[in-house]
């Protein structure tokens, strides 16, 4: 990357661009370099041509192809929307060219967290009792029980307990129960009552929903516990009853929730979901190469870290197939790029639909710069498994999880799939939060990080000041560790997190 100097601070992310970004608002008529002077004024994060750029011709910005000239692009020019278009070109896959054995270290010299140590060997970094549902026609009881709850203050009694979050959701009825709807549903379901950042869970029906608890229990070969409890408003007899019902639950299952405490144990036991929303142009330059660095931190301690959304891979993912651990990894993920292009040529949309006003606003023009800039956040480590939206994920190291690019349903899988940390990168400010599982928000300039400093966690703008990806990389990483022993991130001190549990609905609701 190469940053100019004296001149208006521009950045050339490879000798192979004919495009610089703009590090601050330039007037018309500045001197940009090598003789390059601004015809439009370019707004922050956005793109400079730097080159003539022939109608039909590549525009390339991290050494890639984000898309294709209008028209002739003089040296200058603002390159957006408005001379900037997109389709489909060739890239090589080079299936598991760049794969190489990761050199992790022994658990003795690992990084190490203060986590709950679950019975199945998997650490929790946080210790919630979930009110989950299996219809949107029971989500308002569960509401109602989580509310007794907190308003009673029994759980003031209970300190190792960090809360109680009901967990709605807007489907389990009208849907074909051999169907994708109900499949995603139950492992999505299911994900989140084993999450290790959960500690008992109350399931809550209706009793006449097409997402049956007891078929969801035989799935899973569940039984009922001190831990885990389930119930139908039908069968109880009601709303009034099935609350009361409820909170005893709660508060039978109180003492063994909070009978844990925190230990030391390895960051191999830390699952990292990484996520992003809200990009601009400066997401795929600071905050998310930085967050890749702190997953191959992770990885190198033996830990787990989840790239997704993959509507924000799409035209980055040769480069991940070319890091993909063998061909038949590779080939998967490709083979869900391709189910994704025909999924929105059937619901007449396109993969370039993708960017939104505020992605744009921030500089991000095409999909594929977009795409590029978001796939940073996966690092550099091999690709060791490519999962479904919600599969459980078994695989150390870096892995992907096929996902929607909208950050709660993408985040939602991820959580299922056992993530029990996440970070969320964002430029235009992004305000998310999870529960069970915390959010850490990077902010990717400074100026947005200012105006929001309650939301964000880090400010990674500063990189742009000459602090190195290395370092945020580092900081990224000790915040990690802090945040899973116990630290309280923004998103959890301004209480996000109860609305966010938003499974994929894929299939029709009939």
């Amino acid at each position: 990357m190469t940053v100019t100097a004296e001149l208006p601070k521009t950045l050339r992310l490879s000798s192979e661009d004919n495009v610089i970004v703009a590090a601050s608002r330039i007037e018309p008529g500045a001197d940009v370099g090598s003789g390059v002077v601004t015809k439009a004024r370019i707004p922050f994060g956005h793109k400079i041509a730097i080159t003539r750029i022939a109608e039909g011709a590549p525009i390339r910005k991290f050494g890639q192809i984000i898309g294709f000239a209008k028209t002739t692009i003089e040296p200058g020019d603002w390159v957006h929307e408005h001379n900037v278009y997109m389709h489909d070109f060739e890239r090589d896959y080079r299936f598991a060219e760049e794969a190489r054995p990761e050199a992790v270290l022994p658990v003795s010299e690992q990084a190490t967290f203060q986590g709950y140590l679950r019975g199945n060997g998997r650490a929790g970094t946080r210790n919630y009792i979930g009110i989950l549902t299996s219809v949107n026609c029971s989500t308002t009881v569960a509401g109602f029980i989580a509310k007794e709850i907190e308003r009673s203050g029994i759980l003031d009694d209970y300190p190792n307990i960090d809360g109680i979050v009901a967990l709605k959701q807007a489907n389990g009825c009208v849907i074909d129960y051999r169907g994708v709807i109900f499949d995603t549903l139950k492992k999505t379901t299911w994900g989140y009552a084993t999450n290790p950042n959960m500690g008992g869970v109350v399931m809550v029906g209706l009793g006449c929903e097409g997402f049956q608890i007891p078929r969801f229990k035989e799935a899973y070969g569940v039984t009922e516990s001190d831990t885990f409890r389930t119930m139908t408003i039908q069968e109880v007899g009601g709303t009034r009853k099935t609350v009361e019902r409820g909170v005893e639950f709660v508060k039978e299952m109180l003492p063994t929730v909070n009978a844990v405490h925190r230990e030391p144990l390895p960051a191999s036991l830390l699952t990292l979901a990484l996520q992003c929303g809200g990009s601009d142009g400066y997401s795929g330059i600071t905050a998310n190469p930085a967050l890749g660095i702190a997953a191959d931190i992770l990885v190198k301690n033996g830990g787990t870290a989840i790239l997704s959304e993959t509507p924000e891979i799409y035209g980055a993912e040769h480069l991940l197939t070319r890091r993909a651990k063998n061909r038949e990894v590779g080939e998967k993920l490709v083979e869900i790029i391709h189910w994704w292009e025909d999924y929105t040529a059937r619901n007449q949309m396109e993969m370039n639909n993708n960017p939104s006003p505020g992605n744009k606003l921030g500089g991000l023009t095409t999909i594929l710069e977009k795409s590029l800039g978001a796939a940073a956040k996966g690092g550099s480590t091999t690709l060791n498994a490519v999962y479904h939206y919600a599969d459980q994920v078994n695989e150390k190291g870096f892995v992907f999880m096929d996902t929607p690019g909208y950050d709660p349903v993408s985040a939602t899988g991820q959580v299922a799939g056992g993530a029990n940390i996440l970070c969320f990168t964002t430029g235009r400010g992004s305000a998310y939060g999870n529960k069970p599982t915390p959010s850490i928000k990077l902010a990717t300039n400074t100026p947005m990080y200012e105006r929001m400093k309650d939301d964000m966690d880090i400010n990674c703008g500063d990189i742009l000041d000459g602090v190195t990806l290395a370092e945020k990389g580092h900081e990224i990483f000790d915040e990690i560790l802090a945040v899973a022993s116990g630290k309280r991130t923004k998103s959890e001190e301004l209480g996000y997190g109860d609305n966010e549990f938003v499974p994929w609905q894929i299939g029709a609701t009939m």
